[in-house]
């Protein structure tokens, strides 16, 4: 059976109805013909129901969680996760969508890409969040999904519209680690259920979406967990996984071509940070020195700040900024002696 014959198949079974040639772009599906069987809909019983949730589902799938460059279209892939209805709760989307958020994130840092996609209102929040000066809220309202507090944001008196490049590059250093903070976040806006989970938020374990394979490389932002950060293990080798794209027959086992990793996120709570042993001398120093060693000859942003001070004009509506920090540079060593239990299609 082909891919095509087998997309149809699987729409017959599960909507009644299979998409025409001019509905589909390869793999993808394009959501106008989904958006049209979900209207078709008469919702009479329970069977049109669960078809109208599903339709729903994939298309919130195209257009935040899974999006594509096109955001026209969804991949047929998720169809067979969408068989049993009653258990489609307890995936882990959650995970499988920062996978493919890092899968995009990946490939946009190649010197050659123009265009990114994946669940990008997921990175603005990420960004917004702990980046306050980007997109400042004057209060904090009780929302949740945390995004809604942007929801009403006007923008359109905003100072920012004079600010610089350089401007910005300096307040890079004011991050918010601690975004979820109860300083930052009374704590009923986050729902207990949420919550209550919020241990396996620091988890280093492989994130898996079907053919994308990601690592959560948690003990490499440990502050954001209120813990020292310390220098970090060796980056962990996904082999040729990484890179893998999905060719060929969409139905694959992938149980069977992830299983060493799946069995890793099976014990996902085994891998949660802990509070380590502090030596008496400075962690964050020997991270700061570790860091420097290893990227610092890539890094020289103060120096870009000044370079465009020179170059840019001072506009008089602008606020004081304050004065540029030291570029990273090598320096001397201080003195001290991301889906519960892997579906079979997933």
């Amino acid at each position: 059976m082909t891919s095509q014959e087998a997309m149809e198949a699987e729409c017959l079974h599960q909507f009644g109805v299979a998409p025409r040639t001019s509905d589909c772009r390869g793999s993808y599906i394009n959501m106008t013909w989904i958006r049209n069987v979900k209207e078709g809909l008469i919702l009479n019983d329970r069977v049109a129901m669960k078809k109208y949730v599903k339709c729903h589902i994939l298309l919130l799938f195209g257009s935040i969680l899974f999006a594509d460059k096109s955001g026209s279209a969804v991949h047929w892939k998720f169809l067979p996760l969408l068989r049993d209805f009653s258990r489609i709760h307890e995936i882990s989307w959650g995970s499988a969508s920062l996978a493919h958020l890092y899968r995009a994130l990946c490939r946009a840092s190649r010197f050659d890409c123009k265009v990114i996609d994946g669940p990008l209102t997921l990175l603005h929040i990420w960004a917004w969040i702990r980046m306050p000066f980007l997109a400042p809220i004057s209060r904090t309202p009780r929302f949740f999904p945390l995004a809604n507090r942007w929801r009403n944001w006007e923008h359109h008196n905003w100072p920012y519209r004079y600010h610089t490049v350089a401007y910005f590059r300096r307040l890079l250093d004011e991050f918010v680690w601690e975004a979820y903070g109860v300083d930052r976040i009374e704590a009923d806006v986050i729902p207990e259920d949420i919550r209550s989970q919020s241990e396996i938020w620091s988890a280093t374990v492989p994130l898996i979406l079907f053919e994308t394979l990601e690592w959560h490389a948690t003990d490499r932002c440990r502050t954001q967990f209120g813990f020292v950060q310390g220098v970090p293990h060796q980056e962990r080798s996904l082999d040729g996984q990484h890179d893998e794209i999905l060719i060929g027959s969409k139905n694959l086992d992938w149980s069977v071509t992830h299983r060493f990793w799946i069995m890793q996120w099976t014990n996902r709570y085994s891998h949660v940070l802990i509070h380590e042993h502090v030596p008496l001398h400075h962690p964050l120093e020997l991270y700061m020195y570790w860091y420097r060693g290893k990227y610092g000859t890539h890094l020289h942003l103060s120096d870009l700040v000044l370079q465009e001070d020179q170059e840019g004009v001072a506009n008089p509506n602008q606020p004081h900024e304050p004065e540029p920090q030291p570029s990273l540079q090598r320096e001397q060593p201080p003195q001290s002696t991301p889906l519960q239990e892997q579906s079979r299609h997933l």
